[in-house]
């Protein structure tokens, strides 16, 4: 922690500032907060990747850390009235810990699961995961990040041997000629990120946005491209041929740093233009304008984003704009590239360290027994103790409370009553449980179904690490301590794996019968408290991760937090304390055996669900500027909900007029899934076919009762962004 006081307050208080970063998007816009006789301020903090800047969210940030809502006091459901009810943390752990083993004994260990957050810093990401697998040894852990990037993770992953969200600095977007913005909003999902955009026009640069709605970055757009929800991948193949007919491909750069493009050129051959209007609705002139501010680029960038990625295909989605990048001779040149834009504030390091499913530390895979092998021995435990893959978000989430599914949940930072599809469903998954544990600083959705709620410190009551849409790993700084009763998630990992003796650092395994773990609420020894209180310590956890990442593809093992300090954060791969670490990646190879980049043939396919005289409208859903995610702390921030108070279904003016629908009169969207209320906005922005809506709101306006739960076969991304509904006026 630093101190940055200037002169004494009115009160003879010295102020205290530190330097730290946004608590919400992937952006991580650096900021100082500022306290003062007991008032907390955010103030601008020159950074590269924001210089300065922030959007409401940020500037609003630290009215939570004081919210009259904000949970003190562990909770847990009074079994006579059915209520939360206040508790002390010894019966609350007591009561989780006992549940568990309950839980293991009668169905064994897999009938436990944890459901992790893409916000949660490097340092608890990685604590969860191996409290899932070393002190639970339970197969079942994914984080709601699989609702985010999965899809364009994998696409990275199959083409370039590696997912890095930029494998460039966000300083390039303003160097480069041409833009192409897939399926992305930043002018109101990450606003200042769009000063790299101003840039790149000031410059005479082109940008050029492909979204089905005419938002506040299409607005900005020197081109933008309309297509039918769920076409995009007919779009990207239909660019990628005409690149080859009008001469755009890099030749030399395909033959000496790429493999597989004569199967990808067959592919593409039958995507000629007019067939890709027909589906998509985007004119032919367009392709071909698009193609020629790309292929004429002396530096040209492509970006890809939800609205591209969250499809039943959206791995094959993201693979059809590498495919175009790659052909075009953009990887590893600079200002030049493929690149996706990450979400959620640690969605990068959320997913390189162990929550994911088939992921273990440093972007290892969980099946390869050479790295099962070296994790283990960080851990301490023999390699085939670990468990094997478990399933994807909305897979486990769905089997939660079943015969053969889990029957207990640790959530820690997530809110899948309202962010998970098909999500009354989901929410009746949760109510089925036998034990619901939820961790969170506010009483969100999910947390009021739980039988038992651990109140969390917030960001700006902890330290820790976050990696950024970069891949820069930055220094998130605690400002004061959490309040009296309020303890961090590493503090209640490192005590539940205590009171269970299960094999976490410094704890004993205690053999029962079978797969329980027992409950134990002694104090133990001043030493036992000494090693808890090490285990709790985010330094001491980073330098385990450390050890457990190096050699893997997230190899963290040369960044410290001293060397973080020194610079404005460090890039990964960085494997030596000594050595460079890694801006730019692909300059000299890709991360693959042979060093080449992979071409996949993609073709396009349908939506899951397709309209028809009963749902004859597309369904579509996104961000606003002032909200985020579930809304679970936005929404609670009066200035933010002064700004955006309530969800909206948004209609252009010719349906409306077909429905008999005013402006803000009530509607109903409906699918075969279920069914949300909100008023409708009457826009332009919108196809005449197609309907949005925000999904930041639960309860009757929650957008995701609606969703289609199908999923990429690859990634497990659901297909959030396109189904068939119909809409109706509430008053019919």
């Amino acid at each position: 922690m630093t101190d940055g006081a200037r002169s004494a307050t009115p009160s003879g208080r010295t102020p205290r500032e530190v330097a730290t970063h946004c608590p919400y998007c992937a952006l991580q816009c650096a900021m100082t907060l500022r306290e003062e006789d007991g008032r907390v301020s955010v103030l601008p903090r020159q950074f590269p990747t924001n210089r300065g800047g922030l959007c409401q969210k940020g500037w609003t940030s630290a009215e939570l850390l004081t919210h009259p809502e904000r949970l003190t006091t562990p909770l847990l459901r009074d079994p006579a009235s059915g209520k939360l009810r206040p508790a002390s943390w010894d019966a609350a752990l007591e009561r989780v810990t006992t549940g568990i083993g309950e839980v293991q004994w009668r169905h064994g260990r897999d009938a436990v699961a944890v459901f992790g957050g893409g916000g949660l810093t490097n340092e608890k990401a990685y604590a969860l995961g191996r409290f899932a697998r070393v002190t639970l040894r339970t197969r079942h852990i994914d984080y709601n990040g699989r609702f985010c990037m999965s899809s364009a993770a994998a696409a990275g992953m199959r083409a370039f041997g590696v997912d890095r969200g930029l494998p460039f600095p966000l300083s390039d977007l303003g160097q480069a000629d041409t833009l192409l913005l897939v399926g992305a909003n930043p002018a109101e999902t990450m606003p200042p990120l769009v000063r790299w955009l101003t840039e790149l026009r000031q410059r005479g640069g082109k940008l050029i946005v492909v979204d089905p709605r005419a938002t506040a970055t299409a607005r900005q757009a020197d081109l933008h491209l309309q297509p039918l929800p769920g076409t995009d991948l007919a779009v990207a193949n239909a660019l990628l041929h005409i690149a080859l007919t009008e001469g755009y491909v890099d030749s030399d750069y395909v033959a000496t740093r790429t493999t597989g493009f004569a199967d990808v050129r067959r592919t593409v051959a039958g995507w000629w233009p007019a067939r890709a209007e027909a589906l998509s609705g985007v004119p032919v002139a367009d392709l071909e304008a698009t193609v020629h501010a790309l292929g004429t680029a002396e530096r040209a960038i492509i970006l890809t984003a939800r609205g591209a990625e969250q499809h039943a295909k959206g791995v094959d989605t993201v693979t059809g704009f590498v495919n175009l990048a790659l052909a075009l001779g953009l990887p590893g040149r600079p200002g030049s590239g493929y690149g996706c834009l990450t979400g959620q504030g640690n969605g990068q390091g959320g997913r390189e360290h162990g929550q994911k499913a088939d992921q273990l530390p440093g972007y290892r895979r969980i099946d390869d027994p050479a790295a099962r092998s070296h994790v283990a021995q960080v851990w301490g435990v023999p390699a085939d103790e670990l468990p094997g893959p478990g399933v994807p978000a909305y897979q486990l989430l769905d089997s939660l409370g079943t015969v053969d599914g889990p029957r207990a949940l640790l959530v820690f930072g997530s809110n899948p009553v309202v962010s998970a599809p098909r999500a009354t469903r989901i929410e009746n998954r949760l109510r089925d449980l036998d034990l619901l544990v939820v961790a969170d600083f506010l009483l969100s959705e999910t947390a009021a179904l739980a039988d038992v709620v651990l109140p969390t410190a917030q960001w700006a009551e902890e330290d820790g690490t976050m990696t950024n849409l970069e891949g820069r790993v930055l220094r998130r700084r605690a400002l004061r301590p959490p309040p009296t009763g309020v303890r961090t998630d590493l503090a209640i990992l490192t005590d539940l794996a205590t009171r269970m003796k299960g094999r976490a650092p410094s704890y004993r395994l205690v053999h029962r019968k079978g797969p329980l773990l027992t409950a134990d609420s002694e104090a133990g020894s001043a030493a036992d408290r000494e090693r808890e209180a090490r285990a709790a310590d985010p330094r001491t956890v980073f330098a385990e991760l450390r050890r457990a990442s190096a050699g893997g593809l997230a190899d963290y093992a040369g960044i410290s937090w001293e060397r973080i300090d020194a610079a404005d954060g460090v890039f990964w791969p960085c494997p030596r304390e000594d050595g460079p670490d890694s801006p730019r990646l692909f300059a000299d190879g890709f991360a693959t055996p042979d060093g080449r980049a992979r071409f996949h043939p993609v073709e396009h396919r349908p939506a899951a669900e397709e309209v028809c005289a009963q749902y004859p409208l597309y369904f579509t859903t996104g961000r606003v500027l002032a909200q985020y995610q579930s809304g679970t702390q936005t929404r609670r921030v009066a200035a933010l909900r002064q700004a955006a108070p309530d969800a909206f279904v948004e209609l252009h003016p010719d349906l409306a007029d077909r429905l008999g629908v005013t402006d803000g009169e009530p509607v109903r969207v409906l699918s075969r899934r279920g069914e949300f209320r909100a008023p409708a906005r009457l826009s332009p922005a919108i196809r005449p076919d197609t309907v949005f809506a925000p999904f930041h709101w639960g309860g009757a306006a929650r957008a995701n009762s609606v969703t289609n739960d199908a999923v990429d076969p690859v990634s497990g991304m659901p297909e959030f962004k396109i189904c068939a509904v119909r809409v109706e006026r509430v008053a019919s």
